[in-house]
Order: structure tokens, then sequence, then C-alpha cells
């Protein structure tokens, strides 16, 4: 799959955001950064895989969003599923520790894994197009504005760099979401993936995989913002403030401490800012003909908050879970990995000259 990526095109006509392109696969001695345009040199002897902005270096990226995104978000089937349940019914299954037990006594352990296929498949696709087209958009637009303006609005980079991928993200996810969120909220409706897909093409057509398509922008892309930019600039501040050495110094298990730790706290915020439209999105799949607009009126407000508590943990689980993936991925397959930013020598320069 990915030899054919390879292939397609040799070099990329955008420069990286985080260092400029190296043609051999070892030293990079001049490495810099120019989406925070900073210029720092790589470890000394540091071997790599691919050069940085490479298509090789993009499809590995893409790996790593479907090992980090379809595994984490598997193994959290049970939580997602009585999520899912207490915001369409919350009479029924109240909180989490009931929706636990109501679903154990009427479907017993295995209930508690409804959902797995499609979710596995759904969020697999997801993170492929997330974390590869995250690190092109990240490259292109960082291109277009430039080394300075790159680092003086690296946040407003990160942000549009993240919302343009996962608008594609989604499209790749609607289907199998759409045939999750039945599964898991429509008892009998049907079991697994196999009789999902073929039962809801006969009842809906191919509008039926897509109906959610926009609540689940509308949900996803926000989210998808404060991950990445929440993420990156928590990397940042860690590496500023808090870490008491260097990156370069640090060990690469350290170094995903400090991964994981900026994951989870982006997480945090992931979870409360896309939580009303993740409500919308699982009473549209759960009710036939339904709305976006008539469920926002049939909710209220606080009915958009349901389920907060535990979509928090699971989204902060989640969300550190999939950096320390992504980034380990990174590590095992000797990508590069640039450094934190730093204010790239040209400006340090205006700034010196207005100061005299």
């Amino acid at each position: 799959m990915f030899k054919s990526l390879f292939d397609s095109a040799k070099s990329n006509p955008f420069s990286s955001p985080f260092a400029p392109r190296c043609e051999a696969k070892t030293d990079c001695p001049e490495r810099t950064i120019a989406a925070a345009a900073a210029a720092a040199p790589a470890v000394a002897g540091e071997e790599f895989s691919c050069a940085y902005g490479s298509n090789e270096y993009y499809a590995y990226c893409g790996l790593g969003g479907i090992l980090s995104c379809g595994l984490t978000h598997t193994a959290v089937v049970p939580l997602d599923l009585v999520k899912c349940r207490l915001q369409v019914n919350p009479e029924k299954y109240g909180n989490l520790i009931k929706g636990f037990k109501v679903t154990m006594a009427e479907d017993g352990a295995r209930g508690l894994a409804k959902g797995w296929a499609p979710t596995l498949i759904g969020y697999s696709m997801q993170g492929m197009f997330k974390f590869g087209l995250y690190e092109w958009f990240k490259s292109f637009y960082a291109h277009t504005m430039g080394d300075e303006y790159a680092y003086l609005y690296r946040t407003t980079l990160y942000l549009a760099a993240s919302a343009s991928a996962e608008f594609f993200a989604d499209i790749a996810l609607a289907p199998m979401e759409a045939v999750k969120v039945r599964i898991q909220t429509q008892p009998g409706w049907a079991n697994n993936l196999r009789q999902g897909v073929p039962k809801l093409m006969a009842e809906e057509g191919v509008n039926g995989f897509y109906k959610g398509l926009v609540p689940l922008w509308m949900r996803q892309i926000p989210y998808t913002m404060m991950k990445f930019a929440c993420f990156e600039r928590t990397v940042e501040a860690l590496y500023k403030y808090v870490v008491p050495k260097r990156r370069e110094d640090m060990s690469k298990g350290e170094q995903l401490i400090v991964t994981f730790a900026a994951g989870y706290i982006a997480g945090v915020f992931c979870a409360v800012v896309s939580h009303p439209a993740d409500t919308v999105v699982s009473k549209l799949n759960n009710e036939k003909g339904a709305t976006a607009v008539g469920v926002l009126k049939k909710l209220g407000f606080m009915g958009m908050w349901k389920g907060l508590v535990p979509r928090i943990i699971m989204i902060g689980t989640l969300t550190a879970l999939q950096w320390f993936i992504y980034d380990f991925v990174k590590v095992t397959y000797r990508l590069p990995r640039p450094p934190p930013p730093e204010m790239p020598q040209s400006l340090k320069d205006k700034l010196a000259q207005q100061q005299h």
C-alpha cells in the first residue's frame, strides 16, 4: 500500500514546517524548524529512515494514525457504548455506573463489546487521514506563510492544519460510525457489522451512512483542532517550563512520557469542546428521519451535556494514548522528530534592531 505512495512522487514541493527535507536518509546536521521557524541542530549521529516531508514520511504518519486511533477507540468500546446509551436514553441508563449494570444485566459481558468491528475499521481509516494529512497540511501552510509568520502564528497554523485534515478524515469515518451507533443504541437492530451494513443500506440507502456527516464535522473538527493545537502548545510549554532538561538530552522513553502527559491535558479540553455535537450525533444516528435541528430542540441545553463525565475519562485517556502510540511509531521507524519551536534567527535580528 505504501509503495505506490512512495513511487507517486519522490520529491515534495512543500518545505516541512519543522525541518527542511534532507536529501540523504541519514544525518541532517542543519535541521531547522520552519513552521515554528527555529534553527536547531539534529542529534549527532542520528539516522532517519526517511526524509522529513517526503511521501514516505507522510505514509508512516498515516500508519501511526491507523494504529493510534484504531487500537485506542476499540479498547474503550465498552465505555463508548455506555456513553452513547446515556445520551440516547438517559432515563433508562441514568449514569455511568448504572449504565454498565443495566447493559451487563441485559446483554452480559459480551454486550459491552457491541460495535467493536465498525469502531476498529472506522477509526483506523479516520486516524490514517487525521494524522497523515495533518502533517501534510502543516507543511503546506507553513510553506505558504513563511518561516517568521509560521512561528508567530503557529497556533493558527496548528488549528488550520488539523481542521483541514479532519474534514477528510470524517468522510472516511462516517459510514462505520453510523453502523456503530445503531448497533450500540438500538437493541435487536443488528448484532455485528456483517448484519448492520446491508440492513442500513436496505433501510436508508447510501444516505443513511452519511446522514450524520455534518454533525460529525461539528463534533470532530473542533475536537481535532483542540487536540492538535493544545497538544503542540502543551508540549512546547512542558519542555520550556516543566521539564528540567532539553529534549535532545532526554531518552526516547522520557520524551514519550512528556508526550503522554501533554496528550492527556489536550484530551480533557477536547472532550468538553466536542461533547454537545457528540450527543447530537448519537441521537441523530439512533432516530430514523431525525434532523440535527430537531435533535437540538428536543435535547435543550442541559440535555446536550449528558454523558460528559464518561466522555472526559474516555477522551482524556484516548488522546493521551493516541499521541503516545503515534510518537512511538515515529521512534520505532526512526522518523525525524523535530524539537519544540524556537524563534527564527531572522526574527531575532529584526527584534534586536528595533530595540537599538
